[in-house]
């Protein structure tokens, strides 16, 4: 018999009676995707895959503290159950007492907890399919090239804990990403979305953004590096604050290891870090960006840890009015800090109090700057400020008198998010933005578009 004719609830229990631990956490993860593949204004591959990934938390208790120890494993069958569950013991007495040790959380099986694993299919792909054919045609009408992917999943996870805790998370998320070419390849853009059924995705009014951003590129413009009146569009936006929400972590910042520290020890929890009306939150039931109730950790990290998998997660302010309000907790760096415990939530919002409008608004108001459309290859310089480097892709935008007049050459940017929080012009209204960089691991986001006057473009960049 294998894990696949084992349900999911079968696995978590079986595990649980197989434990010698003195506590164990068990999740499974049943993970279903359908995808689809384009290039050259054609469908190239088309996809269906199914899989099952089992994590096992072991954790032993001593006299000098509880020891944690994990294991995961996929494709696992039946009779390797008991192997995963003893290397997880193994593991635990290997690593010795755990410095995020906290009580694991008790709590009763939810009432879904029985429920089968939810799937998805090619029909999901119904409307998008055809669109694609008929965006197909007009490119090579049109002389362009399309290229693409579309994918959408459903991730079925189920916990189960020797406390009593039986829970169950069902998370489908989708997104689309197209980069349309001129014939003769010197021109790009790109355009994406994420979904969480793709009922929403427009094929036929991307392909027009797309079509219309080529043009935009008809006339080539070089512009050396430097600073430069910028338009952020939602998605790029999204790629600098999904990085600053990462980097959240209130260890890191209780030790002075980031941006969030405060000089001499501790955070900066109740400080102003922007002189503008910015909120950045969080909120597992936000509309269409619905994400886990609890807390799912596969392993332990300075923002997550595997003795909080169940833990309740709430809507958090994490700037609030430009107030850092909050960061990234679990229950042992809340104890070290003195501060509420609050638990990373899968989703981020940022709004700005009386922002309106979109791009196009923030573009039509500049005499002479840049518009971007995503960024790309992000890395951090410095922890202590965020400076974050990267580069311009597929379209950078020149503005003159609030009309775009061409597109320019790529740039490597050096730049803080936390800086362009204090530092933008204006802002667009809270819209959902699919992060370039970012969105295949963090696609639940909105954002605002920004204009930043002095956004520092550092050296004139060769990709394309």
């Amino acid at each position: 018999m294998t894990s696949t004719a084992l349900t999911p609830q079968e696995i978590v229990e079986r595990c649980l009676e197989l434990s010698k631990a003195d506590g164990m956490v068990v999740l499974v993860d049943d993970t279903s995707t359908a995808n689809l593949r384009w290039a050259n204004n054609a469908l190239t591959t088309n996809g269906v895959t199914r899989a099952r990934d089992v994590t096992v938390i072991a954790t032993l208790s001593g006299g000098t503290g509880t020891a944690s120890g994990v294991v995961a494993r996929s494709a696992v069958t039946s009779e390797a159950l008991e192997p995963l569950v003893r290397a997880a013991e193994q593991a635990a007495r290997d690593n010795g007492p755990a410095d995020d040790a906290q009580p694991l959380v008790t709590g009763d099986a939810a009432a879904d907890w029985a429920d089968e694993p939810a799937g998805t299919t090619p029909g999901v792909f119904g409307d998008i399919a055809p669109a694609l054919g008929e965006a197909f045609g007009r490119a090579d009408d049109g002389r362009r090239l399309l290229y693409g992917y579309v994918e959408h999943g459903v991730r079925t996870t189920y916990l189960g804990s020797s406390t009593g805790l039986r829970l169950r998370h069902e998370q489908p998320e989708g997104h689309i990403g197209i980069t349309g070419k001129s014939g003769d390849r010197t021109r790009s853009a790109w355009v994406g979305q994420a979904s969480r059924d793709m009922s929403d995705i427009d094929v036929t009014a991307l392909d027009a953004e797309l079509t219309r951003r080529l043009g935009w590129a008809e006339r080539q413009i070089e512009l050396p590096a430097g600073r430069y009146d910028t338009v952020l569009p939602p998605t790029a936006v999204a790629d600098l604050m999904i990085f600053a929400y990462w980097m959240m972590g209130a260890r890191d910042a209780h030790e002075g290891r980031s941006v969030y520290a405060r000089p001499g020890q501790g955070t900066r929890v109740g400080e102003q870090i922007s002189s503008r009306p910015v909120s950045l939150w969080s909120d597992p039931s936000a509309p269409g960006m619905e994400c886990s109730p609890v807390v799912l950790a596969h392993a332990s990290s300075s923002e997550t840890s595997v003795f909080d998998n169940g833990l309740p997660v709430r809507p958090t302010e994490w700037i609030d009015d430009g107030e850092l309000s909050a960061l990234l907790q679990t229950r042992h760096s809340a104890g070290l800090t003195g501060l509420a415990t609050t638990p990373p939530v899968d989703n981020l919002g940022l709004t700005v109090s009386g922002a309106g409008g979109g791009v196009e608004d923030l573009a039509a108001g500049m005499d002479r700057g840049l518009l971007l459309t995503c960024l790309w290859y992000i890395r951090p310089v410095d922890p202590q400020t965020l400076l974050l480097t990267g580069l311009t892709r597929d379209g950078v935008y020149l503005v003159e008198g609030g009309e775009v007049v061409g597109a320019v050459n790529n740039f490597r940017f050096n730049e803080s998010p936390i800086a362009v929080l204090d530092r933008f012009s204006r802002a667009g209204a809270t819209v959902p933005a699919f992060s370039r960089e970012w969105g295949d691991y963090f696609p639940r986001t909105a954002m605002p578009a920004l204009r930043v006057p002095d956004f520092n473009m550092s050296s004139v960049s060769q990709a394309s």
